[in-house]
């Protein structure tokens, strides 16, 4: 129907006869010539209708925003003063001879161009209206290439496209299972992938020895700007492989990715252990653009007649850290406040300060409601985090995990707000994890999945579990986990050790992991892979705020799709085909009362 894109157009198409298909993006008339801007996935062209083509320009005349158009005209260059060197078609336009219209359209909900000017839910309400916006075609082009940039290097690599299945089991693999319910196994249920782990962990098994996938994952868990309920994962696996080989070629990977796709070429990417991460940044996935660190300063509060302070620092399960914030003195007390209440979020009581006004003046130099606490250790405090005069130095002082989360979130904040950021991608390897986390109860469980192989023995396992390490490690860029994985379990008496910490019992484990126990023993090889978040790494390439921006259906915050209305009521033959009878919600009120 067409023998150009809107965008394809330009000055090499100079008295040329084309014909385009799109839609109104804007239409003027201009003292009885009609302008009309049309728009495709490709971009927008201008198209000038003649009253003297009667039946062309009685067409564009009722043309409206978003009528869907066919047009065929002759190209020429604008006159001198009209042309946009800004946009790809500025130079040209198309003086039509025939305008037909394919379809008309109602008004509609919103303008592209004033799409800021109403809330994310009408925009979701009617997704395939803001999908057309040229920005959001972009954001999905570029997820396009991004996948087939990544699937073109690991074919090359000798990786095998491999689908592993969507309906399966339930397994525990730290968040809550989407449950689909089977009609032919009453009372059963199947489950949606959290991941593929264990079918990736068979294709090694199987001798595949690579294997990737573009795969769909579901995790029934609370919603954040950079999660949904379904997302997309890079599925990567090898076998006869160690840390440095998956590192590697995940590493040249994403390089790779970055030249071609956006001629960046990234930075060295650093290896950091998790404990320093953790020590430095109060995050496992710390953002190194920005120059600030935390310092432990729990030797020195324990000195201080400050039990806010002495305490956390004299706990097993404790911490005092500092933040220096250049020139933050800056700050006023409404700012400080808005902090304070900021860093409540993550649990914190509150946020301890001390502005360096003048150091020079000792004490008289300090301004903070705390400094008359710590007067016999404020020299070396102010030594330990090079503060000079101007800056602000936060505290955070309660149980490590609060610190960390509270303080770290900070330190990100204050980066944001203050424009700390020192450079555009920053690219780091976090590695040595611990095995396991201790609940309240001291319940451990793993801090990645029970998959991840330790690295020490079963026995030095046993012994001291809370204390092991493992054979992971987290690829992040930015402050964002780009992708996760680690060195697989592939002996059956480590996976029997690590569920029998774990507290999984021999039958439980066979009634939830028979099938990849007994793979186990049949020749498994040593095998390891990664899985990378698209979604995330589309986000951060393209600059977006939020994973919903280069989804192109994506859920709310509530797990809700707002254009389809889903989830949804089924009917109740629906119901009795699988077995299920729901509470009437009248008798379930009624109950309550």
């Amino acid at each position: 129907m067409r023998s150009h894109y809107c965008g394809q157009l330009n000055e090499t198409l100079v008295e040329q006869t084309v014909t385009v298909c799109g839609w109104v993006h804007r239409r003027r008339d201009h003292g009885g010539v009609i302008f009309l801007d049309m728009r495709d996935r490709d971009g927008i062209a201008q198209f000038v209708v003649d009253p003297d083509t009667a039946e062309a320009f009685a067409n564009a005349d009722r043309a409206r925003s978003e009528y869907v158009l066919r047009i065929t005209g002759r190209v020429r260059l604008r006159p001198e003063g009209t042309q946009n060197p800004n946009m790809p078609t500025g130079m040209i336009e198309v003086l039509a001879k025939e305008v037909e219209v394919l379809n008309t359209a109602a008004t509609p909900p919103f303008q592209l161009d004033e799409h800021n000017k109403v809330g994310e839910e009408v925009r979701l309400k009617h997704r395939y209206i803001d999908l057309r916006r040229p920005d959001m075609i972009e954001k999905l082009r570029l997820r396009s290439r991004i996948s087939h940039n990544v699937r073109a290097y690991l074919e090359n690599q000798g990786f095998l496209d491999i689908e592993t299945p969507v309906l399966t089991r339930a397994t525990p693999e730290g968040a809550r299972d989407y449950l689909v319910p089977s009609r032919t196994h009453a009372g059963s249920f199947f489950a949606l992938p959290q991941s593929p782990q264990l079918f990736k962990q068979l294709l090694m098994v199987a001798g595949f020895d690579r294997y990737y996938q573009i795969a769909k994952c579901f995790r029934d868990e609370d919603l954040r700007a950079d999660r949904q309920p379904e997302f997309t994962q890079i599925d990567i696996e090898a076998s006869f492989v160690e840390e440095d080989d998956i590192m590697g070629i995940t590493e040249a990977m994403i390089r790779q990715l970055f030249q071609e796709v956006l001629s960046v070429e990234l930075p060295d990417f650093p290896r950091m252990t998790w404990q320093e991460a953790m020590d430095r940044f109060g995050s496992d996935k710390p953002d190194l653009r920005i120059p600030l660190e935390l310092a432990d300063v729990d030797d020195l509060m324990q000195q201080v007649d400050f039990k806010v302070f002495s305490g956390p620092a004299s706990a097993e399960d404790g911490r005092v850290a500092a933040l220096k914030v250049p020139g933050g003195a800056k700050l006023s007390r409404k700012e400080i406040d808005e902090y304070t209440k900021f860093v409540g979020i993550y649990g914190a009581k509150g946020l301890a300060w001390i502005k360096v006004n003048e150091r020079a003046k000792g004490l008289e130099g300090l301004q903070s409601p705390i400094v008359k606490f710590m007067e016999n250790v404020v020299e070396e405090l102010l030594d330990r985090v090079g503060a000079e005069d101007g800056d602000i130095i936060f505290f955070g002082a309660d149980k490590a995990r609060i610190v960390n989360e509270a303080i770290g979130a900070l330190r990100v904040k204050l980066g944001a707000d203050l424009e700390l950021y020192t450079q555009a991608w920053a690219p780091l390897w976090v590695v040595d994890f611990p095995m396991f986390e201790a609940d309240d109860n001291g319940r451990l469980s793993p801090l990645h999945h029970p998959f991840t192989a330790p690295s020490c023995s079963p026995e030095a396992l046993k012994a001291d579990p809370a204390n092991a390490l493992s054979r992971a490690y987290d690829m992040v860029l930015n402050g964002t986990e780009l992708g996760g994985g680690s060195i697989r379990i592939h002996d059956q008496t480590m996976q029997s050790t690590v569920f029998e910490i774990l507290g999984i019992g021999q039958q439980e484990a066979q009634e939830k992991f028979g099938f990849l126990l007994d793979a186990l023993q049949y020749g498994a090889p040593p095998h390891g892979g990664l899985a990378f978040g698209l979604d995330r790494l589309v986000m951060l390439m393209a600059g977006a705020k939020t994973i919903r921006e280069v989804i192109a259906f994506p859920k709310t915050q509530s797990a809700g799709c707002l254009m389809t209305d889903a989830p949804g009521e089924v009917s109740a033959d629906q119901l009795k085909d699988l077995n299920i009878r729901l509470r009437q919600k009248a008798k379930a009120e009624t109950a309550s009362e």
